[in-house]
């Protein structure tokens, strides 16, 4: 299931060499203002504190979605899985919107958009794969109905 998965990080290594090359070398779109760039990196780093809050909480925590059987796999519902079911997802798609900003870069900003779907894509198999698989996940459902964002989705 793992390689599947494989596109979203070569999109997001992608991302941050454009914003390098767009800003280092080419100077074609840099012309972020410094203020939204500050305001960009700002939300980017507070992306990745929750990412590894999610991280910390969570013991099953992994690059590749699977269940945890020989580690005794259970349902996390506390930290930031309190709000949303996929708070790394989240964070990761906040890092992806902003991180272009924070770069400096408008090009590399348009490479987020991909990054969003395939984060999405991922999620939703996930998540239906957490369904059917992980004892407790169901009801974990019914009490955290939201999969990325809280109150809306």
């Amino acid at each position: 299931m793992g390689l599947r998965f494989l596109p979203i990080i070569v999109i997001m290594f992608l991302h941050w060499a454009v914003a390098g090359i767009d800003r280092g070398r080419l100077h074609a779109s840099d012309i972020v203002p410094a203020l939204l760039e500050g305001i960009a990196l700002v939300l980017f780093g507070l992306a990745w504190i929750v990412l590894l809050w999610a991280m910390h909480v969570n013991w099953f925590f992994s690059s590749i979605p699977r269940i945890q059987s020989e580690r005794g796999h259970v349902v996390i519902t506390t930290g930031p899985y309190r709000f949303v079911r996929h708070p790394g997802y989240t964070a990761a798609l906040v890092a992806a919107v902003t991180s272009g900003i924070a770069l400096g870069s408008w090009i590399s900003t348009f490479i987020a958009p991909v990054a969003l779907a395939l984060l999405v894509w991922r999620t939703t198999v996930e998540d239906r794969m957490l369904r059917r698989d992980l004892p407790g996940y169901p009801e974990y459902v019914s009490r955290v109905r939201y999969r990325l964002v809280p109150g809306i989705w």
